[in-house]
Parts: C-alpha cells; sequence; structure tokens
C-alpha cells in the first residue's frame, strides 16, 4: 500500500478492498472525521506514555501505548533551573496528560503539548515576543526550527545531526544536569572576563602614566623600561591564570555519567 503521512500526526491508506487503514495520535483520528475518535479521548492518559490508536475502516481496532520514561536527573536539573529564577517549559508532541503527566514528575512550570515542529518555534518566537530571552533544549528533528529560533539553542551530543546543526551549544553528555552546567559554565565565563577587563583597565590607568612619566614633575617617581617590560609580562600572566581558574568548574560540577 502507498501509505500517506498526516505530519506530526500518523500515516493511512486504502487497501485494495477500499478500506482505510492506518495509525496515528488523536489528532490524527480528528483529522481523519474517524468515529472512534470520540472512543480514543476517553481512555486513561494518567501514564507518561503517548496512545497510537490503529484504525480499519470505521473500526478502531486498537492500541499500543509508547511509554516514556522521565530521564534520570532530569528533575535535577528544573529545580536547579528554578533556583536561578529560570522558569522551564515542556515543548512536546506527546498529548496534554502524557505530558502533564512526564511534568509533574519533573516539576516543569509549564507544558505546551501536542505541539508541531512549526508550532515549537512559534512558541520561542512568541516568548522572545513577549521580551524573554530564551534558551531552547532538544535532540530531534522536529526540535531543529525551535533550536535555531531561541536565543541559545542547546542540543544533546547524541541527538540528530541537523539537531546538532541548528544548535549554539552541543553538549557532550545526554544529563539533563548538563544543561545546568552549561549555563553555569557561560556565566562563570562571563564573570572572568569582566574581572580580567575591570584589572587590566586599572592596571594600565596606573601603570601607562606612570611609564609616561607624568608623576615624574609631581612626585618623582618614573618606571624603568625594564620594570615596564617585566610588569606587562606579568599582567599576562594573571589574566591568564585568573583565567584557567575555569578548569576546576567542570571537575567539581561534571554531571555523572549516565
Amino acid at each position: 500500500h502507498n501509505f500517506t503521512a498526516v505530519p506530526g500526526k500518523g500515516i493511512h491508506a486504502v487497501a485494495d478492498d477500499g478500506t482505510v487503514i492506518g495509525g496515528g495520535n488523536q489528532s490524527f483520528l480528528r483529522e481523519m472525521n474517524h468515529p472512534g475518535a470520540q472512543t480514543a479521548a476517553q481512555i486513561p492518559g494518567d501514564r507518561t506514555g503517548t496512545p497510537l490508536f490503529f484504525i480499519r475502516g470505521d473500526r478502531l481496532a486498537g492500541v499500543i501505548v509508547l511509554e516514556d520514561t522521565v530521564r534520570k536527573g532530569a528533575a535535577e536539573a528544573v529545580l536547579e533551573l528554578k533556583k536561578r529564577g529560570i522558569r522551564t517549559i515542556m515543548l512536546t508532541g506527546d498529548n496534554r496528560r502524557t505530558a502533564e503527566a512526564a511534568a509533574r514528575q519533573t516539576g516543569v512550570d509549564e507544558v505546551e503539548a501536542d505541539v508541531l515542529p512549526a508550532d515549537k518555534e512559534a512558541v520561542i518566537r512568541r516568548l522572545q515576543q513577549e521580551g524573554r530571552r530564551v534558551a531552547m533544549a532538544g535532540d530531534g528533528v522536529n526540535d531543529a526550527p525551535a533550536l535555531a529560533r531561541a536565543d541559545i539553542g542547546i542540543a544533546v551530543g547524541n541527538g540528530t545531526e541537523i539537531a546538532l546543526d541548528a544548535a549554539d551549544v552541543v553538549l557532550a553528555r545526554s544529563n539533563p544536569g548538563a544543561v545546568v552546567l552549561a549555563l553555569e559554565l557561560s556565566r562563570a565565563v562571563t564573570r572572568n572576563i569582566k574581572m580580567n577587563l575591570f584589572w587590566a583597565f586599572i592596571y594600565n590607568i596606573i601603570g601607562i602614566p606612570l611609564a609616561a612619566g607624568v608623576f615624574y614633575n609631581l612626585l618623582g617617581w618614573q618606571l624603568s623600561p625594564m620594570f615596564g617590560a617585566a610588569a606587562m609580562s606579568l599582567s599576562s600572566f594573571c589574566v591568564v591564570s585568573n583565567a584557567l581558574r575555569l578548569r576546576k568548574f567542570g571537575r567539581k560540577r561534571a554531571p555523572k555519567k549516565d
């Protein structure tokens, strides 16, 4: 049979006898105007799984629930993000009841369920239009548009190639805690840069006038070229040493391997 895909919802085909066969989620059944859509809506969705419905003609032939397991460390990562004043939003193509069950386990602030790839990008754009800075973490093909749209796109290292290309940051590990580490490391790098710029600015405010002889007539201070060269070398040494402190950051805070 030649199957026809309904993007993000399911696939269907027409058998030799004219019977429509196919499978997909609840949105797929509604798209097909199938009589089983009402029955499908009554199936419990309190588990962290996504039900897929299979049809044959006007009959609901069966249902399979694809069980989703919350990744180890996800709840801890969300908690750490909240401590830092970051609001977390789950964007998923799963149905709302399944998504909310996962959100309860992880403590996510907001859930956007039944979201198609283009809709994920639209949610990111809407948040940006509200004046928010948005970081998006994902690993699938469906996440690529949102990763590209976000202010910071974060892709997991074992994700799809298109997601890795669309992201600004690629995590070497799939542990959700690596997202927190990446944010903390970026803040530490920014602090380090500001610190180096501050001391370099103060250093040159004092050193340049002294080397130019500005204080010689007033206080008799002057700087030997030999000491000037040593002072510049010392300045570079201090800047590099301060930057190298970041090497300890990863060893102390890196999440454990899965």
